[in-house]
This record gives structure tokens, C-alpha cells and sequence, in this order.
């Protein structure tokens, strides 16, 4: 197995597991993604939290057979665009605690604007990888 095919699994594999188990952590720990809804929301906190760790625990399933893996990968990008508001939230929130974090603006903005994009690339490649 060459260098690039081993990395192009890992990095599969990897997101299948990050979004395995951030799925699982929005029912094990949901006092950890709650506060970060925007309170227009807040009639539906608990209602999308669970929506939410189903539909990441449901798409990383849906990357592993070959033939939904395009139709996760899309997926995904649409989840993240429509977590785009909580992440304006975190921006207008200002400095707050979330479980053991502390986010400021400068990581909120930073989070949306170079980390939330790498994700919707990340996920885009992995709904159109042909390995396993």
C-alpha cells in the first residue's frame, strides 16, 4: 500500500469515527451542545440536539458502503451549513465556557471561517473516496 492510499484510508476512517462519535457524544453529553443553539431556536434545544446526533451517526454510516458514500458526503456538507447560525451564536456570544473550553470570538471566528470550511472539504473528498 503506497504512502498516499494508506493516508487517503486513514483520513476516511477518521471522519467516519469523528462523526460516529460526535453523533453518540450529542446523547452522552448534551449539556455540551445545548447552550450553543441560538436562543431563536431554544423552543427546539432538545428536539435538535438529538436530530442533530442522529443525522451525524446516521451519515457516517452511510460512508461506509460505497454506494451511499456520495450521498453522505453531500450530506454532511449540508449539516454543517445549516450548523453555520450556531457558529454566528458562538461569535456573538463573546467569551464564554463551553464544558471545559473556553471560546473567544477570535476561535469562534476561526472555527467558521477556516475550520468549518475544512470540514465541508474533508467531506465533500471523503463522499467521492474509492478506497475500502
Amino acid at each position: 500500500m503506497t504512502v498516499k492510499a494508506f493516508a487517503g484510508k486513514a483520513l476516511f476512517l477518521i471522519m467516519v469515527a469523528f462523526y460516529l462519535f460526535a453523533g453518540y457524544n450529542h446523547f452522552a453529553n448534551p449539556s455540551f451542545y445545548e447552550p450553543v443553539i441560538p436562543p431563536w431556536l431554544s423552543n427546539w434545544t432538545k428536539e435538535i440536539n438529538i436530530l442533530s446526533g442522529i443525522a451525524e451517526i446516521l451519515l457516517a454510516l452511510l460512508l461506509i458502503p460505497r454506494r451511499t458514500r456520495r450521498l453522505a458526503g453531500i450530506g454532511i456538507v449540508l449539516m454543517l451549513v445549516a450548523f453555520i447560525p450556531s457558529h454566528i451564536y458562538f461569535i456573538q456570544k463573546g467569551v464564554f465556557q463551553l464544558g471545559p473550553f473556553t471560546i473567544t470570538p477570535t476561535f469562534a471566528w476561526i472555527r467558521l471561517l477556516v475550520i468549518h470550511p475544512l470540514l465541508m472539504m474533508w467531506a465533500w473528498w471523503a463522499g467521492r473516496y474509492e478506497g475500502l
